[in-house]
């Protein structure tokens, strides 16, 4: 057996007396360590001595006798087991165990198909089967009404901020758009490629806080109204829906969407990157009034336009399969963990946790957000502004088992992401952490 095969069955079971006891016949159970040369004589090569260097810094208690201790310069470093690992970036981000679990033990056979999911037909049975099954999950969680379509496309938020405007422009050549964030600052700058883009209030100063609609100022000729209804970079979290008096409102919910429920009738439009709160990266879901399908801009490219892509039930093209087939295990975990109204529970129980750790910590972490639009989402947060401290903090967080958590590159600071994936009890490791550091730095 070599190092890595020895190491992967650790791994996998963490009973090394057993493996051990078939590579090394002892008649002892006495515990000792296991000298790095003895172990790659016996069971490895010159690579599996480099393979054992980077790997076995884990904690690992291996029985072995004294006759096998003699080369003791070299020996495996023992440590205290560490507990579960819990990401808190914003995307790709954490997802949920049993949807890992699932895909993992159905990689090497779909379905009896004799085939992998990640090699499968889109235009099988089985993946028209799944595609079609994964469409009601999403129409089952949000009540989606029969006059919308629900399509899976590819090119994530950033895609759609093109695809929006090619598909909705057209009417009057105008739009309004609602900017209270980075990333809706990107979709009106994209916008402003395929007609006149009215951004309903002056650029605010600084991102934080959302002006009041009676001070907005809108289009009467606009074909949509644009949002984004949770900003991840800058915290910001849309709690009602902004009333557009009839005017289709379109909905960038990459990062909420799922997370609460929604009044899907009150939006033309609605998308979201998977990759936050439904799944891995590569397939992006659109809910879309079928009314406004049609009406695409003679240049809008083929896979980017909303009829052609519904007209072939989103298999147009070849489709992200498996990112699809991941996105239907975890709308099934949502079922069964409560709904989207169970998410919307959890999701004010894990930021009330860190924002009331936060307004309570004397001015030691700060959030500038005002208090109606902090996001449940993304709690962005300062550390005494200062960076090094900053830099402190995600170190030690992550040997606390606590990963993901060093704000968006544009900014700084601290952002702990907290999707459906991520639980009460891990917002509460955090807070147990963040008390901890606070009284280690105060």
């Amino acid at each position: 057996m070599s190092i890595p095969e020895l190491y992967a069955e650790y791994l996998v079971n963490k009973n090394l007396r057993k493996v051990i006891t078939q590579s090394f016949p002892v008649e002892s159970s006495e515990e000792t360590q296991i000298p790095i040369s003895l172990l790659s004589n016996s069971l490895g090569t010159v690579e599996d001595q480099d393979f054992l260097k980077m790997t076995l810094t884990a904690e690992l208690i291996i029985p072995q006798t004294q006759t096998h201790t003699q080369d003791v310069k070299k020996t495996i470093p023992i440590v205290q087991e560490k507990e579960e690992f819990i990401l808190f970036g914003a995307g790709p981000a954490k997802l949920p165990k049993e949807v890992i679990r699932t895909a993992q033990s159905e990689l090497l056979d779909y379905a009896g198909t004799h085939q992998s999911i990640l090699e499968i037909s889109h235009r099988s049975a089985e993946f028209m089967a799944l595609n079609n099954a994964t469409i009601q999950k999403a129409k089952d969680l949000l009540n989606i009404p029969d006059n919308y379509k629900v399509l899976f496309m590819q090119g994530g938020g950033t895609g759609m901020f093109s695809a929006i405007p090619m598909n909705l422009i057209g009417k009057t050549g105008k739009a309004d758009y609602i900017v209270t964030g980075q990333w809706s600052a990107k979709a009106a700058k994209e916008a402003q490629k395929h007609g006149k883009i009215n951004q309903v209030y002056p650029k605010l100063d600084k991102y934080g806080k959302i002006p009041e609609q009676g001070s907005w100022k809108m289009d009467p000729e606009a074909a949509y109204v644009y949002y984004c209804a949770n900003e991840t970079v800058d915290g910001v979290e849309f709690q009602e829906i902004p009333e557009t008096n009839g005017v289709p409102l379109i909905g960038d919910m990459s990062s909420n969407i799922f997370s609460r429920p929604i009044d899907v009738s009150k939006f033309g439009v609605i998308f979201g990157g998977a990759q936050k709160n439904i799944g891995p990266s590569g397939v992006t879901i659109v809910i879309i009034r079928e009314d406004l399908m049609g009406n695409a801009l003679s240049y809008t490219p083929t896979v980017l336009d909303f009829a052609i892509i519904a007209k072939d039930n989103s298999l147009f093209n070849t489709p992200p399969t498996f990112a699809i087939y991941a996105m239907s295990l975890v709308f099934d975990w949502i079922i069964n963990n409560g709904g989207v109204e169970e998410m919307e529970q959890r999701a004010i129980k894990k930021s009330s946790l860190l924002y009331n750790t936060i307004d309570q910590s004397g001015e030691f972490y700060t959030n500038n957000v005002e208090k109606d639009c902090r996001s449940r989402m993304n709690v962005v947060f300062r550390i005494k502004n200062d960076e090094g401290l900053e830099n402190d903090f995600v170190k030690e967080a992550k040997s606390f088992g606590l990963i993901g958590l060093k704000g968006h590159r544009s900014v700084g600071g601290i952002r702990a992401s907290i999707y459906n994936a991520v639980l009460p009890e891990h917002s509460q490791r955090l807070v147990d952490f963040m008390r901890k550091f606070q009284e280690n730095h105060q």
